[in-house]
């Protein structure tokens, strides 16, 4: 229960650069191909086994004759098995320290790079796979004196998701893992929804940890977020469901890890020395003396954890700490009695004690605050703190450390004392005051949402003290962004500390660090990961420690980030513009306008919204929701986001606009495109005289079932692919006569929307193609595929559609119909695309199957 807080930080660093320091080894790294039994290598050709090693420890492990503490690596999407290196090698220098009493053997898995976070196809396999690595792994340590009976898992991204799923096996042995570590892991939600395979995969595994969460007591569980530097994994889906087991999960984001203090981006997090090291130092605490393995207990492993990456005491790990200590040294006993106390030290040979009575403070202040500042540009953190029932003793190093403590949780407590160790050589400054906290504490209100960064308002703080608390009113979700600007005024002096900003968030780990040199303007983001649960009303916190006889200026000024945590959602907005502009093209059809003017008629977001809104609103009522599920409806996904706290009024509107706009100029650039293209076609190839065709023809027969065939015993999307660009030579070629008639040049347009709408279609299901033409040499067969049914809808479709013309449509008597239902289905795929992305193909293809009945009905 430690009172100290310590920072660490780069005097240079600002908050939008990367912090980490990179990870180098010193000797050349080599990974081991470890021999897995045929039944698995056959079943599983793509993946592969590695374990890490450098130089003389590298040659030594050849013969795999382990004795160490076995550590897994996985890697997440189209990660490399190499990523374990900066893990390794630094355990390994760890493990060098201590004479190889104790060390780790790190293994690491080859997914063959795969995109599991765009195809959810191969999550069940590399699971299945990970949990033979498993019995491999212990095998080979089966004949060792300290044989281990688990595996530390540590998992970067979807790797994290993978090791967490093991649980989901039906054969597995929870007792095989008993320490799990995510780096950068969206545990909630996938990033991008792409299949439901990807969904299914997340639905089963928080599912399992929720509804077993006493199962999993002696699993003791770590997730470190990468902040606001990681812009492919936002923060908020790092962290563990909140449902799962509360005593054995713990999540962080590394900005606040202590010792660390910085944002990492996807990648860096895997190799940022400062984050690397505290997970080396919590893997070496967690050692039992006696089996020489991970301990079994799992109160000492979230002891370890929380002393690494939540609140570290500035001294190693000690599982029963002494509760008394001998002040010894013959050092000078001073006694201070004012309530403020400064000191500087330079080369003082002799040490000294300094005693604060309490009595004198308690009926004025309620509040002792006390820091050591070093003069130079490099911060290390150590020391330690004693408590006895009269005396607490900081020992301030030559390092830099601050220390709170309210008077009444200690009522016991009559001195404090400060020990300060001769310092030669050094020099520093302490400092200690005794305040109120009324006197230190101000409220600032946030910006309204509304307001767009028109209102402000600012705080003026005349500095005579060491801290100050600026209290964050009204700022608890996640859409809320400011920018908050601090101006600090000193009078002149030769050396000065820097001031430091910390924001705290008091219901989550998600601290940041600023560090600004004074006198100058220090910009602090203001932003949130999680937002406040429903039972919390404590108040996000600006912690200013300040430097006396300056004037602190606070202002803040409000920004839009809710793109960033929606923007996955962004094609939906996009292709929900684009249908419902095709709906306006068949409605017009007699005098068929460009896109440009169809989009700009009939993209309103007052006829998709309100629709939403009221059937979200509806399904807070009991009765709603039992029609709604009676009806084997799928929930609206903005109800989804909004109990995770995510979602509000204003961002599906913000989001379509963004998604009109992006329609739109996408649709002039896809139609200027097209036409430069065509004019080279003409230049390069004389072209002949279009003809008509019949809708069906033989030769058009056998193109549908031939890419039926490709998209049944190969993959889908390759198929799709293959129309796709069918119809796009067809519609370069239709530009070349475009002058011919009226009814070419309305076919022609229609066309172009057609080929726009499915153009995302395709991009949609890219991941999938990817996936399938890199494992092309280990299977022809995409197995399982997201898209192999549609695509055979979509050929059929196309097909038929890239020789209709507007002509045939006309008379129709289903036209009305066919140009209605693009509206209901934009809504449709608003209400329920959001977090599906994979069912936007399955409106628009309905949308064009009853376009190519009307070519016939």
């Amino acid at each position: 229960k430690s009172p100290l807080a310590l920072f660490r930080w780069s005097m240079a660093a600002a908050s939008g650069e990367n912090r980490c320091s990179m990870t180098y080894m010193y000797e050349y790294p080599e990974y081991l191909k470890i021999k897995l039994p045929k039944k698995t290598a056959r079943r599983y050709p793509a993946y592969e086994l590695y374990l890490y090693g450098e130089g003389s420890y590298a040659e030594e492990n050849k013969n795999l004759l382990l004795t160490g503490i076995p550590v897994l690596f996985l890697p997440g999407n189209a990660g490399s098995y190499k990523q374990v290196r900066s893990l390794g090698s630094i355990a390994l220098r760890k493990a060098e320290d201590v004479d190889f009493k104790y060390h780790f053997n790190f293994f690491s898995v080859n997914f063959n790079e795969e995109l599991v976070a765009l195809y959810g196809g191969s999550l069940q396999r590399q699971t299945k796979f990970v949990h033979e690595c498993i019995k491999v792994i212990l095998k080979l340590y089966r004949d060792q004196e300290f044989a281990p009976s688990s595996v530390a898992i540590v998992g970067h991204s979807m790797g994290g998701l993978v090791a967490r799923a093991l649980l989901t096996l039906k054969n597995f042995k929870p007792e095989l893992i008993n320490l799990l570590i995510t780096q950068a892991t969206p545990h909630i939600a996938p990033v991008m929804p792409l299949d439901r395979y990807l969904t299914d995969f997340y639905t089963a595994v928080n599912s399992h940890w929720i509804l077993k969460a006493q199962d999993l007591r002696n699993l003791t569980t770590l997730s470190v977020a990468g902040g606001f530097r990681d812009y492919q994994v936002r923060s908020g889906l790092a962290f563990l469901p909140r449902l799962s087991q509360h005593d054995s999960a713990l999540s962080v984001v590394s900005s606040a890890v202590p010792k660390a203090w910085a944002s990492t981006d996807h990648l860096s997090i895997v190799w940022c020395k400062e984050l690397i090291l505290a997970t080396i130092r919590a893997f070496f605490d967690l050692i039992d003396e006696n089996t020489r393995q991970i301990t079994e207990d799992p109160k000492k492993r979230m002891s370890v954890l929380n002393h690494h990456f939540v609140r570290h005491p500035a001294k190693m790990f000690e599982e029963n700490p002494e509760a008394f200590t001998n002040l010894t040294g013959a050092f000078m006993w001073i006694t201070v009695k004012g309530s403020k106390w400064t000191y500087s030290v330079y080369n003082d040979s002799d040490g000294k004690y300094f005693v604060f009575p309490l009595a004198s403070h308690r009926k004025s202040y309620s509040h002792v605050y006390c820091e050591n500042s070093m003069l130079v540009r490099k911060y290390f953190f150590n020391g330690y703190v004693y408590n006895d029932s009269s005396f607490f003793l900081f020992l301030f190093s030559f390092l830099f450390k601050v220390v709170m403590l309210k008077l009444l949780d200690y009522p016991s407590l009559s001195h404090i004392v400060i020990q300060v160790p001769p310092a030669v050589g050094n020099k520093y400054t302490l400092g200690c005051e005794f305040f109120k906290e009324d006197s230190r504490t101000v409220q600032l209100p946030v910006t309204h949402l509304f307001s767009f960064g028109l209102s402000s308002s600012k705080i003026l703080l005349n500095s005579s003290g060491l801290l100050y608390n600026v209290q964050l009113q009204h700022f608890n979700q996640i859409y809320q962004a400011f920018k908050i600007y601090i101006d600090s005024h000193c009078q002149p002096l030769k050396e000065r500390k820097p001031s430091v900003y910390r924001l705290h968030i008091p219901w989550s780990y998600e601290d940041s660090i600023t560090v600004a040199k004074v006198p100058s303007l220090a910009e602090v983001s203001a932003k949130l990961h999680i937002a406040q649960p429903h039972n919390d009303s404590s108040l996000p916190e600006l912690i200013i420690y300040s430097s006396p006889d300056c004037q602190y200026e606070v202002s803040k000024q409000f920004y839009f980030t809710a793109v960033r945590f929606h923007a996955g959602a962004f094609p939906v907005y996009i292709v929900s513009n684009i249908l419902l502009t095709y709906g306006g093209q068949l409605s017009t059809l007699r005098s068929t306008g460009n896109f440009s003017l169809e989009l700009v008629r009939t993209a309103k977001p007052y006829k998709v919204e309100p629709l939403i809104s009221i059937v979200v609103f509806l399904q807070g009522f009991n009765w709603f929701r039992e029609i709604w599920e009676s009806l084997s409806l799928p929930e609206v996904d903005a109800a989804v986001l909004s109990s995770q706290d995510a979602w509000f009024p204003l961002v599906s509107l913000i989001l379509f606009l963004f998604g009109t706009g992006i329609a739109y100029w996408s649709g002039v650039f896809f139609s200027a495109s097209l036409r430069l293209f065509s004019s080279l076609w003409l230049t390069l190839i004389r072209p002949t005289e279009l003809q008509k065709d019949k809708l069906i023809t033989p030769r058009r027969l056998c193109g549908m079932i031939s890419l039926a065939l490709v998209s049944w015993t190969t993959c889908g999307s390759f198929a799709v692919l293959i129309i796709y660009l069918q119809y796009l030579f067809k519609v370069l070629k239709c530009l070349t006569f475009s002058q011919s008639s009226l009814d070419t040049v309305n076919s022609l347009k229609m066309h172009i929307t057609i080929l726009n709408l499915f153009t995302w279609i395709v991009l949609l299901n890219l991941p999938s193609l990817i996936y399938w033409l890199k494992n092309l040499r280990y299977n022809v067969r995409l197995d399982p595929d997201p898209c192999r049914s549609t695509a055979i809808i979509l050929v059929c479709i196309l097909e038929i559609l890239m020789s209709s013309s507007t002509s045939e449509v006309k008379s129709s008597k289903l036209l009305k119909i066919a140009a209605k239902v693009p509206l209901p289905l934009s809504v449709a795929m608003l209400a329920f695309g959001r977090m599906h992305l994979y069912r936007v193909p399955h409106f628009v293809t309905f949308s064009l199957l009853l376009h190519v009945l009307c070519c016939f009905v």
